[in-house]
């Protein structure tokens, strides 16, 4: 099915463009979300009477989409999720789940905007990409942690999983100086000298 692009859409075409499509992709995304036209005869005179209005709309989109793109680029977004020990979720951190932070701290983002490519299922940092406009598109930080405290370690830079290590080999340090101390002591004892039955 051939369809004319009303904008710049990723991996198929520039505003303006004759495309081949399958028929499902035109019915079910393209032609509802008004993104494209099918091609004929009277769509193509109507787009080309329409091109300077729609690249006007686009172009100020695009400026609006660039101007909240440079604040929110680089933001980092606290996420607090339950997780077991060794920093593995009880469930994933989705992109409904970053447009919800991102919109408590001021940005108004949809989930359909927000693409994780690699699915967070560990506490940690982790990078997300926010679609703003077809041709604007910056990334942002989601600082998954347990607890408010926990989030803030993480941004200074140290993982969960380094601070239970450092934690779990100060508390072995601490019993094997115990252990130290009281073999010493038990050492002592065997040393006493033997009173001899002479």
């Amino acid at each position: 099915m051939q369809v004319i692009l009303l904008e710049r859409v990723a991996k198929l075409g520039q505003m303006g463009d004759v495309v081949d499509v399958k028929p499902g992709f035109a019915r079910n995304f393209l032609l509802p979300q008004g993104k494209a036209k099918t091609a004929s005869e009277a769509n193509i005179k109507a787009f080309e009477a329409q091109k300077a209005q729609l690249e006007a709309r686009n172009l100020e989109t695009k400026k609006e989409a660039e101007a909240l793109g440079e604040k929110l680029d680089g933001q980092q977004f606290v996420v607090i999720r339950s997780a077991s020990d060794g920093g593995n979720l009880y469930g994933s951190v989705t992109p409904r789940d970053a447009a919800d932070v991102a919109t408590e701290d001021g940005f108004s983002l949809d989930r359909k905007q927000i693409v994780i490519r690699e699915p967070i299922k560990t506490l940690g940092l982790h990078v997300a990409e926010v679609h703003l406009h077809p041709e604007v598109m910056v990334t942002i930080t989601l600082n998954v942690a347990r607890s408010v405290e926990e989030a803030e370690l993480q941004a200074s830079g140290k993982s969960i999983q380094e601070l239970a290590a450092e934690e779990e080999a100060a508390a072995e340090y601490e019993i094997s100086e115990l252990f130290d101390d009281l073999g010493g002591a038990a050492s002592d004892d065997d040393e006493a000298p033997v009173a001899s039955n002479e």
